[in-house]
């Protein structure tokens, strides 16, 4: 859920949806969340059965609007030339089962990877924490582009999450548009820097109390 006050109606069209998922593409290579053939990124009109991806083996800081395929919900290719992203199913999985969510992005969060490769957990830290990313979901490492991740990714979506994490692999912003799975996906990566920094001078961050994360949720989302 979004407040209408963050909502971006003037994305809401097939041409605007494509200048941003490349204008996002841009943005995440340049952060280093994503790289030149890592990572991958869709988007559909709000309640759509299709969605733009971003296609395979192609440097996510080259992307031109031209360069995106659309494809149904099932996975099959609907309108492009370029092959789409290798994890083109675990994106029609999450816009199956959560037809509230009209972005995803899959990034390669380095610090996030580091983060739960160590053993430590993604906790709420911050409002912003407490606010976008709630209780992420970790799931083992399964192969990249498999029917298996996707089938893993699904049912982790639906028990609600906006944000997924694979082990050693990366993870997965899912969000009402671009705008809140990117925010998804750099809170991810800026709390666990705090995270490990924290446990780099030797003191464990202490988590925001469960009382004031609902209460952090209820002035943000009024």
């Amino acid at each position: 859920m979004v407040p209408e006050r963050l909502k971006a109606p003037e994305l809401y069209s097939e041409e605007k949806l494509k200048e941003e998922i490349v204008k996002t593409s841009r943005v995440l290579y340049e952060k280093g969340l994503i790289t030149a053939i890592g990572g991958n990124i869709s988007a559909r009109i709000p309640g759509g059965k299709e969605f733009w991806i971003t296609p395979s083996q192609l440097c996510k800081s080259e992307l031109k609007t031209e360069d995106l395929v659309k494809l149904d919900l099932e996975g099959n290719l609907v309108e492009g030339v370029l092959k789409p992203s290798v994890e083109k199913l675990m994106h029609a999985c999450v816009y199956r089962v959560r037809p509230e969510a009209n972005a995803v992005i899959h990034a390669h969060n380095p610090l996030t990877l580091a983060l739960v490769s160590a053993g430590l957990s993604l906790e709420p830290v911050t409002g912003e924490a407490c606010i976008l990313l709630g209780k992420p979901e970790v799931l083992p490492f399964l192969f990249p582009g498999t029917d298996k991740l996707a089938n893993a990714v699904e049912e982790a979506a639906k028990r609600g999450p906006k944000l997924i994490i694979l082990e050693n692999h990366g993870v997965v912003g899912i969000g009402y548009d671009l705008l809140e799975a990117r925010a998804v996906v750099e809170l991810a990566e800026d709390v666990s820097k705090i995270i490990i920094f924290s446990n780099l001078l030797g003191r464990k961050p202490k988590p925001i109390p469960e009382e004031n994360i609902e209460l952090f949720k209820k002035l943000f989302w009024k």
